[in-house]
């Protein structure tokens, strides 16, 4: 692909300061795709996961009769960003878009998606098939025959249970990067029981209000609420209906933590989703007071993904990247180089009639 005044220009900024072995790519849209754009460049600047998408590329490449789909075509997209001759320029993710709409009908359409959409679409996918990938890996030479099908019904069966216990689910790299453990909390104020259920998550989805920050979010997200009235809680001990505090923490912080703020808000009297512009302050450096194996996990912030516009159903998306202590900003096939101030007009407006519609809507911060 030729590279364009905006990659020289970058190229002209960063001078003598541009990283090595780094490359600054923009991507082609295909009419509306900008969605897709946005999360990938937060993903490609995800180096845990870079890397591994490299190496799975380099170990696959070779071997001819690997079926094509969401894992292949993106390590294959990420390498061909990391080998580039030149620093910087545009790549078409052409294949990448083809096989995402192929592989799931909401995106086939040339309407506005939804970026949290989709990164929730493509990391449940990327899980789906290193899970299937390991499965096919375990089954024996033998049981690989076509005429040992009882070998492979016994080789499947051991592989799922071990002495009647089922075995623990597998932990892929995805899993590794991305996924943290939550504890839901449920204590009967009757007999004072408390009931602990984990569960995992890939990303945290959080309510949003005026005037906040995200610390303030994550507080609210861990609040303790009261189950009483209908809503009263069975409790195992009293054998019966009881009141009850309930309250989410978070048990395991991921090394990697996805923060989506949730900016679309289904309102009644209109019958459809609105934007909530509301200002929520996401700092450079997180620190995770709520949880419980790590009391004090660190994060720096390293992407941001941004919607653009006044509604779901209409706008743009763009995503702020840190890489080597420079920040850029990516906007589907330009790249520039963008102040560290400038993340704070992301922020939102503290009016509710406001002309800066550019609100930070998926933040990604790394463990520091």
């Amino acid at each position: 692909m030729v590279m364009g005044t905006t990659g020289s220009k970058l190229e002209k900024a960063l001078g003598e300061h541009f990283p090595e072995g780094e490359r600054y790519f923009g991507l082609e849209n295909f009419g509306n795709t900008c969605y897709c754009n946005s999360v990938l460049q937060a993903l490609y600047f995800c180096v845990p996961l870079r890397e591994q998408l490299l190496r799975y590329h380099e170990n696959n490449k070779n071997i001819g009769d690997i079926e094509e789909n969401l894992l292949t075509c993106l390590a294959d997209l990420f390498s061909q960003i990391n080998s580039q001759k030149k620093k910087t320029g545009v790549i078409s993710p052409r294949r990448f878009v083809q096989r995402v709409k192929k592989q799931n009908e909401l995106f086939r359409s040339y309407m506005h998606q939804d970026a949290h959409e989709f990164l929730n679409f493509l990391l449940n996918d990327l899980v789906d098939i290193l899970e299937k990938e390991s499965n096919v890996a375990k089954v024996s030479p033998e049981a690989s025959s076509s005429s040992s099908s009882s070998a492979k019904v016994a080789n499947r069966l051991s592989n799922s249970h071990v002495n009647g216990v089922q075995k623990e689910p597998l932990v892929t790299w995805v899993h590794n990067i991305f996924q943290g453990t939550l504890t839901n909390e449920t204590r009967c104020l009757q007999c004072e029981t408390v009931t602990a259920r984990d569960e995992t998550f890939l990303d945290l989805s959080v309510d949003i209000e005026q005037n906040s920050s995200i610390t303030c979010c994550l507080k609210n997200f861990s609040s303790t609420e009261t189950l009483n009235a209908e809503d009263k809680f069975f409790c195992d001990k009293c054998c019966s209906l009881q009141e009850a505090e309930k309250r989410m923490k978070i048990k395991k912080s991921p090394n990697i933590l996805v923060i989506h703020l949730k900016r679309f808000k289904y309102v009644e009297q209109l019958g459809r989703y609105k934007k909530l512009s509301y200002r929520v302050v996401f700092p450079l450096e997180l620190k995770l007071n709520n949880t419980i194996e790590d009391s004090d996990a660190e994060y720096s912030l390293f992407a941001v993904v941004v919607h653009v516009g006044i509604g779901p159903n209409h706008g743009h998306y763009v995503s702020l990247v840190k890489s080597h202590n420079h920040w850029l900003c990516f906007d589907d096939e330009t790249v520039e180089m963008v102040d560290e101030s400038s993340v704070q007009t992301f922020f939102g407006s503290a009016q509710e009639f406001s002309n800066n519609t550019d609100h930070g809507y998926i933040l990604f911060y790394q463990k520091s």
